[in-house]
């Protein structure tokens, strides 16, 4: 059956509701395949590069197989790909934000290749990020193809998104307050059932493929005290300053990055030998780092724990963990940041969660050591730790929660998972005000949220409400002339350019009435003699509430819009403008 068959027949026999409802299974199911398919890759990889590494000593191909992982990328992003697939909820979010949600067709396999040759050969990022903008390019292509409403395809990425967290975790529930949190799509009755159907059919599929077991492997062996909650308070305040601590550094590196953008080799050279050199120091920083947290979920005594540093210089000095442990937590923003940097392909949701992982271990260490107060157990502050500073990081409190509690089954560690994903998401949010994957966008003014207003102001593009009809005319033009041109136009004003099509000024019809009517006058005045400055100027890349600010400042109706040389593009009509705003605040609202 052909595609212009299939979309034809769903026309007839179903209601966009329950097309999207199908859409949203099939979404579910490809996302869960996408994240098989893509651990399966990486397990592999690494697998056959590391199985015979000796535990007991360092070893030095850690210092060769990070550089070929993001040497063979960053060929496969050049030659195949041909596009730019970092940051993948980030682009989501921009996809959601600018381009009415539309992703591009390849971005629903291309972020796949490219994290698992990243990640199998050491790349000490995560896998989420390419899976959610895999899971949203499956929504966004599925949208297109039947050719749903804008507002459709966006219900679809953010399935897709939900999809995709549901099924790496088996957390249904996480994926759907992913959604909500992160991706900042507005839960109404109308939106909930379909990302439910997506993250439970993704989860279900992902039992199917893959069995009953979880990422993590965690026993509850001591149930929480309410002793236990300062230090849980404690803890949260220390996990929103880690996560502050991790998006701080983690911008500047970047920072750092895009400015050897011209130079490829140079950025694959210094990324991949600060990259290669800390995970020979420090092997827990090789690929996702899961393993090295269940070292800690799964272990009660010292020689447990040290069993982390296997494969490193530390090894066989317990007395050096909580050291070693510190050191990783500091470093490992360090190499998340250099893998992407230097051209590898993975995102910072695993790398949030193996910081916060480290760091609850560590504070419960130091805690009993120095025996600050009431005994805490290690591996709950470990659990605690990874869910509070995620929580900070994604400015995404419930999130936090529910990937814990539904990934380790430790619902009965729910109320210290609320304190302390509470107290990091309050501490950071003093600091930063949007997540990691906002704050790109919201210094740009491009991030959707919860906010009606600031939402429909985001969609709005000011290119699209550019009238570039318009009759200028010259300063030395005489009045005469001039005359004959208002008879042309449309508008009550008229531009006035120079050769190279500069703005100059404007010759306002209501303003001359009393010279335009008197025959006498017309070879004694030119334009530039009656012309007035324009009160403003707008360019293309202005945010639409400055834009609006500008409309209320200068009181006219009319604004000219110039590039950065001052030649005109056209104008901006208010009328037209908030026409447009009306229009989309009740498609916005009408679920």
């Amino acid at each position: 059956m052909k595609i212009s068959d299939l979309r034809k027949w769903s026309k007839e026999h179903l209601s966009d509701r329950q097309l999207t409802l199908i859409l949203s299974f099939v979404i579910g199911l490809f996302a869960s395949v996408a994240g098989f398919v893509l651990h399966s890759i990486i397990k592999e990889i690494q697998q056959l590069l590391t199985a015979g590494f000796d535990t007991t000593t360092f070893n030095w191909l850690y210092l060769l197989f990070p550089i070929v992982g993001i040497y063979l990328t960053s060929l496969f992003i050049k030659y195949v790909v041909k596009d730019n697939i970092s940051h993948g909820i980030t682009r989501v979010l921009y996809a959601i934000a600018t381009k009415r949600s539309q992703l591009k067709a390849h971005n629903c396999w291309t972020s796949v290749i490219a994290s698992s040759i990243t990640i199998g050969f050491g790349g000490s990022v995560g896998a989420e990020a390419p899976i959610v903008l895999t899971g949203s390019a499956i929504g966004s292509s599925l949208g297109r193809l039947f050719k749903m409403e804008p507002r459709t395809v966006m219900l679809l990425v953010g399935c897709g998104a939900s999809a995709a967290i549901a099924g790496i975790f088996k957390a249904p529930i996480a994926g759907l307050v992913f959604t909500l949190e992160v991706l900042m799509l507005d839960l109404t009755m109308a939106s909930l059932l379909p990302i439910l159907i997506a993250s439970v059919t993704a989860t279900c599929f992902s039992y199917i493929f893959v069995g009953s077991d979880s990422l993590f492997t965690y026993h509850m062996d001591t149930a929480w005290d309410i002793q236990r909650v300062p230090p849980y308070i404690i803890l949260g305040v220390f996990c929103g300053l880690v996560g502050l601590y991790f998006m701080r550094t983690m911008t500047v590196c970047e920072n750092m990055f895009a400015g050897m953008k011209r130079f490829p080799y140079l950025r694959l050279i210094i990324g991949g030998v600060m990259l290669s050199v800390l995970i020979f120091m420090f092997p827990s920083l090789y690929g996702e780092g899961y393993s090295a947290i269940n070292i800690f979920l799964d272990g009660k005594t010292i020689d447990d724990w040290g069993q982390v540093m296997n494969g490193s210089m530390f090894y066989g000095h317990g007395n050096l963990l909580v050291v070693y442990v510190g050191l990783v937590v500091l470093t490992k923003v360090f190499a998340t940041s250099a893998t992407n940097g230097a051209g590898g392909c993975g995102g910072t949701f695993a790398p949030s969660l193996f910081i916060g992982g480290f760091a609850g271990f560590f504070f419960a260490r130091i805690w009993n050591i120095y025996q600050v107060g009431v005994y805490v157990p290690e591996k709950n502050f470990a659990l605690m730790g990874m869910a509070g500073v995620m929580a900070g990081v994604m400015q995404a409190p419930l999130t936090g929660i529910f990937l814990i509690a539904e990934l380790t089954g430790g619902y009965q560690l729910f109320i210290p998972l609320m304190i302390v994903c509470i107290c990091a998401y309050l501490t950071i949010n003093v600091f930063e005000q949007h997540s990691i994957y906002g704050m790109r966008l919201a210094r740009e003014g491009k991030l959707l949220t919860h906010h009606t207003d600031q939402a429909i102001l985001t969609l709005m593009s000011l290119d699209s409400i550019i009238d570039r009809q318009f009759t200028s005319v010259t300063p030395d033009m005489p009045l005469g002339k001039l005359i004959n041109a208002i008879s042309k136009s449309h508008t009550s004003f008229l531009p006035v350019l120079d050769n190279a099509g500069t703005l100059l000024g404007e010759v306002d019809i209501t303003k001359i009435r009393h010279i335009m009517f008197r025959s006498e006058l017309y070879n004694r005045f030119t334009v530039k003699d009656i012309m007035t400055p324009v009160p403003t100027t707008l360019v293309k890349e202005d945010k639409m509430i400055d834009v609006m600010h500008k409309f209320e400042a200068a009181n006219c109706n009319y604004l000219p819009v110039v590039d950065l040389n001052n030649r005109l593009k056209g104008y901006v009509s208010r009328t037209r403008m908030y026409s447009m705003y009306r229009h989309l605040v009740a498609d916005f609202s009408s679920e």
